[in-house]
């Protein structure tokens, strides 16, 4: 992997590590952040964790304490903080790229991040937001962008 290269990691990929009921995307999202860890190549936001923790204690019926310690796991990441710059990139995002206020924010914190990836099945595989590329990591595997293969961790 380049220096410098670093994958934002959308909810969806947190979330789907989590999910018993869809295993080929747990394997999968399992995969990824086990690679991203390992390459220390990983990237997400305070927006992501605030709703993997809604998402995991509500619909994946996961214990407060289980999601916390996720969270707090997650924090290693260095998450970026959302302040009003980022919500005016987002306002941006919002505006050019015709993106929901939610997924524009993701936007604005994977390029303030100086992230190249973004695994997200939100947005569009391939689709360029400014230095940003989207990925869709349940139809692309880590090695493909030269990452350690997930599979054997």
């Amino acid at each position: 992997m380049p220096a410098g290269d670093r994958f934002f990691v959308d909810t969806n990929v947190l979330l789907y590590e989590w999910d018993a009921s869809a295993p080929a995307k747990r394997r999968q999202a399992h995969s990824w952040i086990n690679t991203l860890w390992q390459a220390n190549a990983g990237a997400l936001s305070w927006q992501v964790l605030h709703e993997f923790y809604v998402n995991a204690t509500r619909k994946l019926h996961s214990s407060a304490s289980q999601a916390r310690a996720v969270v707090e796991v997650f924090t290693q990441w260095r998450p970026v903080d959302t302040t009003y710059a980022l919500i005016q990139r987002g306002w941006y995002w919002m505006d050019s790229a015709q993106l929901s206020y939610w997924d524009a924010l993701i936007a604005a914190a994977a390029e303030r991040r100086g992230c190249r990836w973004l695994l997200s099945e939100d947005f569009q595989a391939g689709r360029k937001l400014g230095s940003v590329t989207v990925i869709d990591p349940f139809g692309s595997r880590p090695e493909e962008f030269g990452l350690l293969d997930g599979s054997a961790l």
